[in-house]
Formats: C-alpha cells, sequence, structure tokens
C-alpha cells in the first residue's frame, strides 16, 4: 500500500481485486458491454430523434434514460479498464469528479424512473386528460427540475468529502472512485458521513421505489379492469418492460448502499464490489435492449430504418 501522511493527495491508486489470470476476460467483457452500451444507446437515441412521432413524452424520457445510460457508462467503464490493464493511478480531481458524476447520474435516472412511472399512470388512469397533463413543456420541466434536485442531493456529498484527511492511505481497493470507499481510506470515520448515505439512499432510493411501485400497482390493477384482451395485455406489457429496465437499476444498488451506510455489513468486500459494479456496467447495457424489442413502436422504427438503409445500399451497388 502507498502511505501518504499528509492532510491531502494529490492522486489514487485504485486496486480492482480480480485475479491476475481473470483480467483479460475481465477487459474482453467490460469492452464488450461498452461498445453494445454505446450502439444500444446511440440507436435508441437517434431513433427517437429522428422519428417525429417517437418525440411524444413516453419516449422523450425513453430517449433521456438512453443519454444518461451512455454519459454514466463513459464515466466509468473506461478507466475500469484502464485499471485492469495496469493504469492503477487517477489525479485527485478527476478522482472525484467520476464520483461526482457517477452519484449525480444515479439520482437523475431514479428520479427519470418516478417520472416515467407517473407518465404511465396518468395515461392508464387518467387518459382522457392525458394529453393536457402531460405535455412536452411538462416533460422538459420535470427533467430539468430531477437535474437541479440532483445537484441539491448531491452537495452534502460534495462538501464532505472536502473534509476527509487522508493520513493512512491513498490506496482505493476498488475499480473507479466511490464515495463509500474514499470514506473507509481516509482517518475520518465520522458517523455523518455514513448518516448522510443513508439519507441519501432513503431519499432517492427508497422514497422514489415506492412512488414506481404504487404507480404500477395501480396501472396493474386498472389493466384488469379493461374489457379489451388487446388493451389489458398491451398496458400489462407496458409496465412489465419499465419494471424490469427498473429493477435492473435498484435491486443491485439499493442492498449495498442502504445496508452500508446503516451501518449493517452484512456484504463482504467482493459482494458489495460486485454488485456496484453490476449496477452500474449491466442495466445501461440492457436498457436499450429491453426498449427495443418489448416496445412496438420503437422495433417498428429500427426495422423500418435498417430495411431503408440496406435497400439504400442495395440500390446504389446497382
Amino acid at each position: 500500500m502507498t502511505s501518504n501522511t499528509s492532510s491531502s493527495v494529490s492522486e489514487f491508486v485504485l486496486q480492482c481485486e480480480i485475479k491476475p489470470e481473470q483480467r483479460s476476460f475481465a477487459v474482453s467483457i467490460l469492452t464488450l458491454i461498452y461498445f453494445v452500451t454505446l450502439f444500444g444507446n446511440l440507436l435508441v437515441t437517434l431513433i427517437i430523434r429522428m422519428n417525429r412521432h417517437l418525440q411524444t413524452p413516453m419516449y422523450i424520457y425513453i430517449g433521456t434514460l438512453a443519454v444518461v445510460d451512455l454519459l454514466n457508462s463513459t464515466n466509468i467503464i473506461p478507466k475500469m479498464v484502464a485499471v485492469l490493464l495496469d493504469s492503477v493511478t487517477i489525479s485527485y480531481g478527476p478522482c472525484l469528479l467520476q464520483m461526482y458524476l457517477m452519484i449525480y447520474l444515479g439520482i437523475v435516472e431514479s428520479l427519470l424512473f418516478v417520472c416515467m412511472a407517473c407518465d404511465r399512470y396518468t395515461a392508464v388512469l387518467h387518459p382522457l386528460r392525458y394529453s393536457s397533463l402531460i405535455t412536452n413543456k411538462i416533460v422538459w420541466l420535470s427533467l430539468t427540475l430531477s437535474n437541479v434536485i440532483s445537484v441539491v442531493g448531491l452537495t452534502p456529498v460534495m462538501v464532505f468529502i472536502t473534509e476527509l484527511v487522508f493520513c493512512k492511505s491513498n490506496v482505493l481497493p476498488y475499480c473507479f472512485c466511490d464515495y463509500i470507499t474514499i470514506i473507509h481510506v481516509s482517518c475520518t470515520q465520522n458517523p455523518k458521513y455514513f448518516t448522510v448515505l443513508a439519507a441519501s439512499a432513503s431519499l432517492f432510493g427508497y422514497f422514489p421505489l415506492a412512488i414506481i411501485l404504487f404507480s404500477y400497482l395501480r396501472i396493474a390493477q386498472a389493466a384488469l379492469n379493461i374489457s379489451s384482451v388487446d388493451g389489458r395485455s398491451k398496458v400489462l406489457s407496458t409496465c412489465l418492460t419499465h419494471l424490469l429496465v427498473m429493477s435492473l437499476f435498484y435491486l443491485p444498488l439499493i442492498i449495498p448502499y442502504i445496508l452500508t451506510g446503516s451501518g449493517v455489513n452484512l456484504l463482504s468486500r467482493e459482494a458489495y464490489n460486485i454488485m456496484v459494479v453490476i449496477s452500474t456496467v449491466v442495466p445501461p447495457m440492457m436498457n436499450p435492449i429491453i426498449y427495443s424489442f418489448r416496445n412496438r413502436e420503437i422495433k417498428s422504427t429500427i426495422y423500418k430504418t435498417v430495411n431503408g438503409v440496406l435497400a439504400f445500399f442495395t440500390s446504389s451497388s446497382r
């Protein structure tokens, strides 16, 4: 370990706890995940942007989710790959920036899921008032508000991090810069740092999740009362799609953060690391795949676009 006796550090040393013989495999998997994430999210964003029929509230939210996933993956995966390839140091400023972006984008995504749940709730339970209640202007206002709330929620973390003193080590036993890991390696073990984590996880984890579950429970109840089989199937299919995406985000993330923030150490460091990494790199890859295959409009638009491109190249080659 690298000792550091001063009150500040100029860089951190990242240590991924992966066996040397498994590193090549991990690099290959992460690289594949990143390129699939890039392709999928860029495709969904472009499809929604290019098709006027898809520039409606629900699809604006889906497109925004694709952008957030793209930014989050780009913030995390390239550095993880670099660390596994033995580029283990990261300057103090970029390390904190990576941590801030991860927390900020995580809060934005959580609030975005709430907005999507409210959008579907209004569409199913108040269909006649939907067009007047959920307009594109309201959507952009909700997205702006989500960003403002995320900045406010990030402020305590930014303040507390600047208070930390690193008198023991500048080695982070992790693949990227993480709030909990930075707190653990500091010599300022004040309970308030974990209290703010638990409060933030509850405010932006439990509370949004409760709203989402309530919304989709009411949607499912309303769907069961729809007399049309096709209509009921469409509503339930939409619910399932959104719930799949949200489960991928919430389940692996809430458990380690809230348990750790509450002072409950039921997870080993390895288990904690695995859950956080999974919650960070897997959902951005899976979200566009789920939406592409389960959403008829997006799937249809992709097919039309691909067929149009193929027809263009076919005619050009003749």
